[in-house]
This record gives C-alpha cells, structure tokens and sequence, in this order.
C-alpha cells in the first residue's frame, strides 16, 4: 500500500460488545484499494463486508487499527473535519437511491456541492451527465423517474464533486437484472472513461464481474482475492470461502 491508493486500512479491528457477547465485525484486515480502479467486496452474511467499508468512508470507527483516504489518517480528524472530508473526497451510492422528491434530477445531482458551497466543474458535471445518458430526464423529479434512473441520478451525484472514492454499498439490490446491468456498465464507465475509483459491497456475482478486482471476506478477515473476475469464477470462490 502507497501513494497509488486511494483508501486503505492497516490492522484493522472492529468489535461490538463484550466478554462472550464480544463479537470479531473485522479482525485484523490490511488492505488497500488503488486508484482509477473498480473494487469489490464480497462475503457471506456476517463476514464484515459492510463494517469495513463503512469504516472505510469514515461512517463508523474502529476500535483498533487506522484507515486512510489518500494521505489522510481518519482516526486524525474530529467530526467536523470528517465531514468535510465525507463532502468533497468520498461519494456514496447506497441500495436506497436516497434521493430528495421535491427535487428533480439536476438539483439533486448538485445537491453534495451545493451542501458544500460550491458549483463544482461545469465540464465535469457535464462529461458525468453523458456518461449517464439522462440530460434529457434532468428536469424530472424521482417520482417521474424509473428506478434505474434513479439509480443513475444517485450514481452522478456521487460523481459531480469528483471525490477521491466512492463507496457503493450492494447498488443493485432494488433493481432488477437488467436495470441493475446498466447501472454497472454507468459505474464501470465512471472507472473506465472518467478514471474515478469505485468499492463496492455486492453479494451478486454478476455484479461483482464488473470489478477489476475482487476483495473476498470471512469472518471479519481477508480470505483472498480475484483479478478479472467472471461470474463463474466468483460463484466458485464462493463456494469456498473460509475453507
């Protein structure tokens, strides 16, 4: 891990409770996601797929260990400076579009910036509404938008402050097969053409396919990793995870 990683985590541990109630979430996992590439993490329910991202993008803490964006040490900041660093480095896309209805698609795209006082890259914003391909939908609201749309309006929001890294946390879960494909192949263009870097938390192989590297989990630690996975070799790995 280095300079070339946009996020990485070093001896990282996460414990809830105590005694014999103390449970492992992440037990000692090193790992580093390097820039201007697709990640994802996969594992089975309970694995700490999700506790290490969440840790990841500063939305929960360890109890030992340290995370890192870029050259930044979380543990470091208080919550003010997180925050700030969550707004103009980190984008989020969730399962839940989580987007505002009173607002149609443009002004929640910019709703990050605007939140941070700022217009951001009239030319980025532009290039990441193409990649898209909803600038003919930006004056509609949610309701008059299909779930991939919105989808896609959630992923452009997550890229107009073209933040260091984006968290995806199993971003096709409410879609169905196709429209879950073009959201990946948006997200896959987003790493490809616009150079972003993307971690994304998916159960689905399909899904994971996507990714240019595959991160796999077992019981709160590292149990491998795939380059150039297909969804056949995934739903293999699976098979055997923690074997």
């Amino acid at each position: 891990m280095g300079p070339e990683d946009a996020a990485h985590a070093v001896v990282a541990r996460k414990t809830y409770g105590s005694g014999d109630g103390e449970v492992h979430a992440l037990d000692g996992v090193t790992v580093g996601f390097a820039r201007g590439r697709f990640t994802a993490i996969m594992g089975p329910s309970g694995s700490g797929k999700s506790t290490l991202m969440h840790c990841l993008a500063g939305l929960d803490s360890l109890t030992s260990g340290s995370v890192w964006i870029g050259d930044v040490d979380l543990s470091s900041l208080d919550d003010r400076a997180l925050t700030t660093l969550r707004r103009e480095q980190v984008g989020f896309i969730f399962q839940a579009f989580n987007l505002i209805p009173t607002l149609d698609a443009r002004e929640n795209i910019l709703l990050p910036l605007l939140l941070g006082g700022s217009r951001g890259d009239p030319e980025w914003i532009d290039r990441v509404i193409d990649t898209i391909g909803l600038r003919d939908r930006l004056g509609h609201r949610p309701s008059e938008l299909s779930g991939g749309q919105q989808q896609r309006v959630a992923v452009a929001r997550a890229l107009a402050s073209r933040p260091r890294i984006i968290f995806a946390d199993e971003p096709t879960g409410n879609l169905d097969s196709r429209t879950g494909g073009e959201v990946l192949r948006f997200m896959r263009r987003a790493v490809t053409e616009l150079g972003q870097t993307i971690v994304m938390v998916t159960h689905d192989a399909v899904a994971a396919s996507h990714a240019d590297r595959i991160v796999f989990l077992a019981d709160g630690r590292l149990d491998g990793e795939m380059l150039e996975p297909t969804p056949t070799a995934v739903l293999e790995r699976l098979k055997h995870l923690g074997d």
